[in-house]
């Protein structure tokens, strides 16, 4: 006899993975039927599980033949059975000594890096599909621990905007809707056609240029506004050039680096001073 169970998940197999523990079964002791796929939806919105039907066959239980009576005095009487010889109960052997007992290694649990990458890669997809950019999305695992996305296509100029800031707001908006409601928060850089590693090239000659100029005309410089990451790597470039010293100025978003002149300390002398005597 065939039956059917259905169940929901959040992906295919999550589904049917449910079932088959329900059921005790195997997957190949069933037939599965896919009765909706799974949609990630945009920013949450709009989801819906994934819905499947499990057919398996179940054994039909034997019905007992009905009991016949036979009529009364029918039956031979039954000679009693003498009682068997008892034998004498066999002395139990000591069990044998168990060898040293083979530690069986635990499987390493399953790593969530996939799962972590899907998750990534739905919502940067049902993003880039509403902006109307068909890009492709490389996704890895860095070594800071964080995830490394790199976009490539043709419109990848849209994508990256005035000095990176349409990629900054793409890469805000794609670790508060993967970290939400997650206790571990994992950090997701998105660049787009290695944009990043060039402009941080591009700042740090500026930086160099810039502390030239300071030394050049003693007094201090300051940069166009610049957003946090940006102002870092100015930081960075000149936190051991010599003679100039940095800091942040303004509010949000005009908030930008000052290079300043640092005055070189007069070197002290050893020659004794001479006392002039009134």
């Amino acid at each position: 006899m065939e039956k059917y169970l259905e169940k929901t998940g959040r992906t295919t197999d999550d589904a049917i993975a449910a079932a088959l523990a329900e059921l005790h079964l195997e997957r190949e002791e069933v037939t599965v039927e896919v009765l909706q796929l799974p949609k990630s939806g945009f920013l949450g919105i709009g989801a819906s599980p994934a819905v499947i039907r499990v057919s398996y066959q179940v054994e039909d239980e034997p019905v007992p033949a009905p009991a016949v009576e036979k009529p009364a005095g029918t039956e031979k009487p039954v000679k009693a059975e003498k009682p068997a010889r008892t034998e004498k109960p066999v002395k139990a052997e000591k069990p044998a000594k168990a060898e040293n007992p083979v530690k069986t290694e635990m499987p390493a649990p399953v790593a969530d890096e996939e799962a972590e990458f899907a998750e990534v890669r739905a919502f940067l997809g049902g993003l880039l599909e509403h902006m109307g950019v068909d890009a492709q999305i490389d996704i890895r695992r860095r070594e800071n621990g964080g995830i490394g996305v790199n976009l490539s296509g043709d419109s990848m100029g849209a994508i990256i905007g005035r000095r990176g800031e349409t990629l900054d707001a793409i890469q805000h908006l794609t670790n508060y809707a993967v970290n939400k409601g997650n206790d571990k928060h994992m950090h997701i850089s998105v660049d787009a056609e290695g944009y990043r590693s060039k402009r941080e090239e591009s700042l740090a000659h500026s930086a160099e240029k810039m502390a030239e100029k300071v030394l050049k005309y003693k007094r201090s410089m300051a940069f166009e506004p610049m957003n946090s990451y940006e102002r870092h790597v100015i930081h960075t470039a000149l936190q051991n050039y010599e003679g100039v010293t940095t800091s942040s100025t303004g509010v949000e978003p005009n908030r930008r680096v000052v290079v300043s002149y640092v005055k070189p300390e007069a070197p002290k002398s050893n020659k004794p001073q001479s006392r002039e005597w009134a």
